[in-house]
């Protein structure tokens, strides 16, 4: 038997994802006979009726409001969340959280100046894949196939370069949280406002109609490539999250030739961003049908 402190919540928009991926580890765990702490990087250590009330195996249909992300902020704070003796006494800390602070390497760099053990990339390579435009550069390098975009402010030039229909994210926050898809300058600064609301740098980048697809890694290996059918013309955070919004194939119908470079493609973004464990790759196919890496 291990002693495990799941560390969850948080303060980004993603904390109900996280409590919801909590719920079916911590569950897990215990059956499996380990001895499992749960910790909030709002709250604190959590128990009984407290780790009952968040833990909800479902999320809702939209994440919480910037009023309520401010709350949260306010009283997180990771220096002392390290310190917690549910995370000094543990075997492993199993890092299930989403968004910046704690899934792009900031609470990853506290644990290792701190010398605990921890699942999933090191600070380097969390900081990394959760910026989209220092990723998509890393692809480059490397000849992964990723589709046109630029940072925002961007000139006008720049922007008829890449063509519209623009989707504009936030370019370090998951579960397309901020997103939107515009098709004409009129509605870009209202996009780029909404974005800004949860990351100051926002990506404006080429719309692909195409399928989506996506392929798991595990350590050194691709898994099976999946296809992501979502009710909305976006697989946005409500598609994501709502029970039978989204249907999920695998493995997907393709051809053995397209598979097999999807999972070439996927562990080369796995390795290119120096990640470990566990990644997931996502793709859309360009008019040709030649896939890119989102």
């Amino acid at each position: 038997m291990s002693r495990i402190a799941v560390v969850t919540g948080g303060s980004t928009p993603e904390r109900d994802v996280a409590f919801a991926g909590a719920s079916q580890v911590v569950d897990a765990l215990r059956s499996a006979g380990h001895f499992v702490s749960v910790v909030d990087t709002v709250l604190g250590a959590l128990a009984g009726q407290s780790e009952d009330q968040v833990l909800k195996p479902t999320v809702g249909r939209l994440p919480p409001t910037n009023e309520e992300l401010g709350a949260l902020a306010e009283r997180e704070n990771l220096s002392d969340i390290v310190q917690l003796p549910e995370l000094q006494l543990a075997d492993v800390i199993f890092l299930l959280l989403h968004g910046r602070q704690g899934e792009g390497g900031e609470l990853q760099g506290l644990l290792d100046d701190a010398g605990l053990p921890y699942t999933g990339s090191d600070a380097t390579a969390s900081a990394l894949a959760m910026d989209k435009d220092a990723a998509k550069r890393k692809f480059l390098e490397v000849g992964i196939t990723t589709h046109p975009w630029c940072m925002w402010p961007a000139d006008s030039e720049t922007i008829e370069q890449i063509g519209f229909p623009l989707i504009v994210k936030p370019s370090k926050v998951g579960s397309s949280v901020g997103l939107s898809v515009v098709s004409s300058e009129d509605g870009l600064r209202e996009a780029v406002d909404t974005a800004t609301n949860y990351d100051n740098d926002v990506m404006l980048e080429q719309f692909l109609p195409g399928r989506e697809l996506t392929v798991g890694v595990l350590g050194d290996r691709a898994l099976a490539v999946g296809e992501i059918l979502p009710s909305h013309e976006l697989f946005d955070y409500e598609c994501k999250y709502t029970p039978g919004m989204t249907e999920e194939v695998f493995p997907a119908q393709i051809d053995e030739a397209l598979r097999d470079g999807l999972q070439t493609q996927a562990l080369a973004a796995h390795r290119a961003l120096g990640l470990r464990d566990f990644s997931r790759v996502d793709f859309k196919e360009d008019a040709s049908g030649v896939p890119q890496c989102l």
